[in-house]
């Protein structure tokens, strides 16, 4: 009586899965998680496609496609803000272009998170591993364009419309799927808007932290997250983020950008992989 009490208040927190049987962890499947979630928080904090690390873990360890979508924003929401919060610490974000920044961003993850439940991710698949291979060719031969020289006047949404629409396309996708999204945003925010990638790291976290906030309300109305492999991997994940931020601003912007290169080529196998 007293376990099926507990499983009961368990059920109403939310703490356990609300459809089906509950998920049952191994003490080596919550290291996974952690593990897991440790190194995707390091690489989505200074680059990008930590998702394609974490997706396939949790479908591995049961969680329909559906569910490890919606369970992968905790560990994203609360990775970025530990990243956010750090990278503030060392005066490498941007406050007052923050705002504008975020407004076309929450835009776009509220129309990529109502998209979700509807639409199937055939054509966002090839679309964005085209992104980001244009991206590694970018860095090869015009490694000014991703890095820009010291001094770089920057540009806000309001002067480059180009950009602005970026930033809602990277907010859509975020919303929608989120592996590699990093990727879209550092394009956007170094590329359009003339951010070093220090800096631009720093706001493409507060990006990542505002849509996926709203993406994760919405899972969590669909009921399509489910608490503790969730929470278990943002435990993991706030740790590599925090980790990362102190690795990231001592770092050169040559190095990031070499970080990034290697990264963006793992995605793409990734991509091709899962």
């Amino acid at each position: 009586m007293q376990a099926s009490a507990l499983v009961g208040c368990a059920e109403h927190c939310w703490l356990l899965p609300r459809k089906g049987r509950p998920l049952e962890l191994s003490t080596g499947s919550i290291l996974l998680l952690i593990v897991t979630g440790f190194v995707a928080g390091g690489i989505n904090t200074v680059a990008g496609g930590g998702s394609n690390l974490t997706l396939p873990v949790l479908m591995i360890l049961g969680l329909p496609a559906d569910i490890a979508n919606g369970t992968n924003r905790i560990a994203i929401l609360l990775q970025s803000a530990v990243g956010v919060a750090g990278y503030d610490r060392h005066d490498s974000l941007d406050r007052p272009a923050v705002i504008p920044i975020l407004i076309p961003s929450i835009f776009g993850g509220i129309c990529g998170a109502l998209a979700v439940a509807l639409t199937p991710n055939l054509y966002l698949k090839p679309l964005l591993l085209i992104t980001i291979l244009t991206m590694s060719l970018i860095i090869l031969i015009r490694p000014d364009v991703m890095a820009p020289a010291p001094g770089t006047p920057t540009l806000s949404p309001r002067e480059h419309r180009g950009a602005w629409w970026g930033l809602f396309v990277a907010g859509v996708y975020g919303g929608f799927v989120q592996a590699g999204v990093g990727f879209i945003l550092l394009a956007v925010l170094a590329g359009g808007l003339r951010y070093d990638l220090g800096r631009a790291n720093a706001l493409k976290t507060a990006c990542a932290l505002a849509f996926t906030g709203v993406a994760v309300i919405i899972f969590i109305a669909l009921d399509q997250v489910w608490w503790v492999p969730g929470l278990l991997l943002a435990v993991g994940s706030m740790a590599g983020a925090h980790l990362a931020v102190k690795i990231a601003v001592k770092a050169s912007q040559n190095s990031i950008k070499w970080f990034l290169f290697l990264m963006t080529l793992c995605a793409v196998v990734a991509g091709f992989l899962y």
